[in-house]
């Protein structure tokens, strides 16, 4: 049905940067709703940032202000930039899409996850 493909994960140094992209194919993704979400080893799976089809925006507290999340319709892919970023942000990060009640399609679905490592 509808396939996630995240990338742009890798070892960053804290107060780095990275830009993770989540790609969709198999539906039109601008009228999803896709979020962020991140895992640590033993821990939760936790939202980090999300997004809505008309463009409205949510994150962690954790992350509000260092983190953007946005779309590219015409790429059908949603971007997580991340800024300043922290050993705490080490994570398996996922995206996320939930299609709109009226879609062929229907339930979750999800990436099979980018890593992000910050480490000096």
């Amino acid at each position: 049905q509808v396939q996630l493909v995240e990338s742009g994960g890798g070892l960053v140094q804290p107060g780095g940067s990275l830009r993770l992209s989540c790609a969709a194919s198999g539906s039109i993704f601008s009228i999803y709703d896709v979020g962020w979400y991140r895992q640590a080893p033993g821990k939760q799976r936790d939202l980090v940032a999300a997004v809505n089809s008309i463009g409205s925006t949510k994150y962690a507290d954790s992350v509000k202000g260092r983190f953007t999340i946005s779309r590219s319709n015409a790429k059908n892919t949603v971007y997580l930039q991340m800024n300043s970023l922290t050993p705490g942000d080490t994570a398996i990060y996922y995206c996320h899409a939930k299609p709109p009640y009226y879609s062929a399609y229907s339930g979750d679905y999800w990436g099979q996850g980018t890593q992000v490592t910050v480490s000096s």
